[in-house]
């Protein structure tokens, strides 16, 4: 026997017309692809936006980890010794790569943390998926920062090119191009193995430190009850603790990712052996190079991205995220 579909009127007029006109005035629920483009699309905007916002503060953080016998006057002392030797405009080197690779990464970092939690409440059921919800949060932006850095790498390592040999090239286009020209497309990814171990547990602990703070922000503040303003400032204290977190635990490959790109190997040399090489050479204390300037970028950079995120998504209608918090 065929299903009947319930009855679009309850028999009076005036109450099926005030039933309609509630209906159109409540947001549409997006999900698919108009959905998760959203996301993509807010976290395109937002990694681009403070990432290349902070290029000034990366390229001091990078000329410590690369020279730290010249820069060993601190965060604030490297300013003042690039704009005295170099000028002003210096700061800004590899803007134009920054600006371009955290666009692609950001847009496969949030679209796809939010895509792989999704899965995992598809594969697990919501109750399970709650329960469990920090192994959700660490297998879902693992998941995500994996392919994030596969656009990301080509850009990241002509970004280091320029910010450590700033005669190398004149910008992005110049840079990228010279790169594949003279030691091939496999060179965007020497890196790749460093930007993992630098990126992935950074991901993974920005999003679940986040969410576990915003969680536990939210149990003392009425979620449905709250403005645009305090939606904001939560996601801004939870970024910025989440920036903190994440910056300590990739630090050392960071420092890593930066050294391997800063010239091409030797001759027969592996990307393997130059790790172990610059490891060694780095010790533990040289792997934390630059941490003070590097607290200071990811910390603010994390919260100016979960803030604009939120913003984003609230202005295009993208409430259909999950969230399995408690």
């Amino acid at each position: 026997m065929a299903a009947t579909a319930p009855p679009t009127s309850i028999g009076s007029a005036k109450i099926d017309g005030v039933i309609q006109r509630a209906s159109a005035n409540q947001p549409q629920k997006l999900s698919g692809a108009a959905l998760y483009s959203r996301f993509a699309f807010a976290g395109a905007v937002c990694c681009a936006v403070t990432h290349g916002g902070l290029t000034p503060v990366d390229v001091v953080k990078t000329r410590i980890q690369l020279d730290p016998a010249t820069y060993n006057t601190g965060m604030i002392g490297t300013f003042r010794k690039v704009i005295a030797t170099e000028g002003a405009g210096a700061l800004l080197t590899g803007v134009g790569p920054t600006f371009a690779g955290y666009f692609l990464q950001g847009a496969f970092k949030f679209g796809g943390y939010e895509f792989f939690k999704q899965q995992c409440i598809n594969q697990f059921g919501y109750e399970t998926a709650s329960n469990n919800r920090t192994a959700v949060y660490l297998a879902s932006a693992a998941a995500a920062e994996f392919f994030a850095d596969i656009a990301l790498c080509p850009l990241e390592a002509t970004r280091i090119r320029l910010v450590s040999q700033p005669t190398f090239a004149s910008g992005l286009v110049s840079g990228f191009g010279k790169i594949a020209k003279q030691e091939g497309f496999g060179a965007f990814y020497s890196g790749f193995g460093p930007i993992l171990f630098k990126q992935v547990p950074y991901t993974m602990a920005k999003f679940v430190v986040y969410e576990k703070v915003a969680e536990l922000m939210w149990q003392q503040i009425d979620k449905n009850k709250a403005s645009d303003g305090t939606k904001t400032a939560v996601n801004l204290g939870s970024g910025l603790i989440a920036g903190f977190a994440a910056a300590i635990v990739s630090q050392p490959a960071d420092t890593m990712l930066s050294k391997i790109n800063k010239t091409k190997g030797l001759p027969g040399e592996g990307t393997t052996s130059r790790l172990i090489k610059i490891a060694k050479e780095l010790g533990i204390r040289g792997s934390f190079g630059g941490i003070g300037a590097r607290l200071f970028m990811v910390g603010t950079l994390t919260a100016g991205q979960f803030a604009i995120y939120g913003d984003i998504k609230r202005v295009l209608g993208a409430t259909g995220g999950v969230e399995i918090a408690k």
